[in-house]
């Protein structure tokens, strides 16, 4: 069991949380760690978590249907915009745990806070037959000829930030990158899963703009796949931890936030390869000071969001 001290100081007694008996926590995935942070903070509080883990679309999309009787306390994103949409919207309640001092600033706010980190990067099939890429760009080379799949941006947040992203490291050539690609072949089945199945298979060589932290854990289960982040630069996807404005549980909801902001919440974050959000805390695989980082405008790109898409509909031809 997990020592009670951080809790107890953050919010008195514990027996004063425990009144709140029941917490609501929205998230979207990795798969399992929803559930192993509720058990471990029912385990420090004895407040039980009713998880609801989906997709972050599926998760606004809910989120959106009981808008006139909100159920959820906290919910986590794979969109650092879809935090700020909210905040914009009047939805968060301000609180900055006082675990996330080591949080870097820019993946902190004043109503959310990243929970982890993931990356993108290249998942290549060590078996493919391909050389290794390095770059981007060696993807739209001869040798992988029908064999990259890259996810939908319309349906992959993180595959919109890649190439929002891109055009912001290297303006039209990021475009011309992308007609390259589709010249050669490259295939968008649709979500991530959909385009690393393929590559786990066998049937595709790699994924351009793979979530770097599902395919780590499926090389670490034996699968024949390498990550590769080029060091020409990618782009970072911390996943916003908010509470809502509406919760009735205030108090049980900012110990949740500070759990999973504690050294052992941090510690399940980083069993599943993804980057912790604080930067004392070390991971499995290389972090944020490893990689050349990408810096977008995220509100300049919301803003042309359809604009991207359309664009990238148009040159990807064989959508």
């Amino acid at each position: 069991m997990f020592r009670t001290t951080a809790l107890a100081a953050s919010f008195g007694l514990l027996g004063t949380l425990a009144q709140a008996d029941n917490l609501t926590f929205y998230t979207a995935g990795p798969g399992g760690l929803a559930d192993a942070l509720a058990e471990a903070f029912e385990a420090e509080s004895g407040i039980s978590v009713t998880v609801f883990q989906a997709t972050t679309g599926q998760v606004m999309a809910r989120l959106e249907a009981e808008e006139a009787n909100p159920q959820a306390d906290v919910v986590v994103s794979a969109s650092w915009g879809s935090a700020r949409d909210m905040y914009e919207r009047g939805l968060l309640m301000e609180y900055l745990s006082p675990n996330a001092g080591a949080v870097p600033d820019s993946l902190k706010h004043s109503h959310f806070v990243a929970q982890g980190i993931s990356a993108l990067a290249i998942a290549w099939n060590t078996e493919s037959g391909t050389p290794r890429p390095g770059e981007w760009s060696d993807l739209a080379d001869e040798a992988y000829r029908d064999l990259v799949t890259m996810p939908d941006p319309a349906q992959s947040g993180s595959a919109f930030d890649l190439i929002a992203g891109l055009e912001t490291a290297m303006g039209d050539d990021a475009w011309d990158l992308l007609g390259a690609l589709a010249q050669n072949g490259m295939i968008v089945p649709g979500p991530n899963a959909a385009a690393l199945n393929p590559v786990l298979q066998g049937a595709a060589a790699a994924v351009f703009g793979a979530v770097d932290y599902i395919s780590y854990s499926r090389a670490a289960e034996g699968e024949t796949i390498e990550v590769i982040v080029p060091e020409s630069g990618t782009v970072i996807a911390p996943r916003p931890m908010m509470i809502l404005q509406s919760t009735a549980n205030p108090e049980a909801a900012q110990a949740f936030v500070d759990f999973v902001l504690s050294d052992a919440g941090q510690a399940l974050v980083s069993e599943t390869w993804m980057m912790p959000a604080r930067a004392d805390i070390e991971g499995l695989r290389p972090g944020i000071n490893d990689l050349t980082v990408i810096e977008v405008d995220d509100d300049a790109v919301a803003a042309r969001r359809d604009q991207i898409i359309s664009r990238f509909n148009e040159i990807v031809s064989n959508r």
